[in-house]
């Protein structure tokens, strides 16, 4: 369970690093992006299961 929460938060820190890091307009830009990939990794552990 430790990885799985770990693999959602890591999948948000760095897509909004990411996102930052490559010119996003604002930070609530790049915490958008961040939401999506988090999303993401929330469908990814789910189906794994």
């Amino acid at each position: 369970m430790a990885r799985d929460l770990l693999t959602m938060l890591g999948a948000f820190v760095f897509a909004s690093a990411l996102a930052g890091a490559l010119g996003a307009a604002n930070f609530g830009t790049a915490l958008a992006f961040g939401q999506i990939a988090f999303a993401g990794s929330v469908v990814y552990v789910m189906l794994k299961r």
